[in-house]
């Protein structure tokens, strides 16, 4: 029963935030300012969205097939490759290593 609780306080608190969204006046968020800052969280959430997901496995940092997958998929984004073709090479590549190690 503690975890439904806690799965509604968290919906409650999204869509608070959700809703204060809304409630956020539309000349406030034109402002350059508030615009470079709405960009840079974005991107600095992903970032460590992936680091976490890359690394971490059983509250430890643990280095397996999922961190090379990562870097040869950078380096595709870099090259400019198609998506599709940068997801299934760097499932290629971590499915390789997790069948050789």
């Amino acid at each position: 029963m503690n975890l439904w609780l806690g799965v509604l306080a968290a919906s409650a608190a999204v869509y608070s935030w959700k809703l204060i969204g809304f409630l956020i006046p539309t000349k406030s968020l034109k402002h350059p300012r508030i615009a470079d800052l709405a960009a840079l969280v974005t991107v600095a959430l992903l970032s460590g969205l992936v680091g976490v997901q890359t690394l971490v496995s059983d509250s430890r940092v643990e280095l397996d097939a999922r961190l090379p997958a990562v870097l040869v998929a950078i380096v595709l984004m870099v090259l400019r490759a198609p998506f599709i073709v940068v997801v299934a090479v760097a499932a290629a590549v971590a499915a390789v290593l997790r069948m050789w190690f």
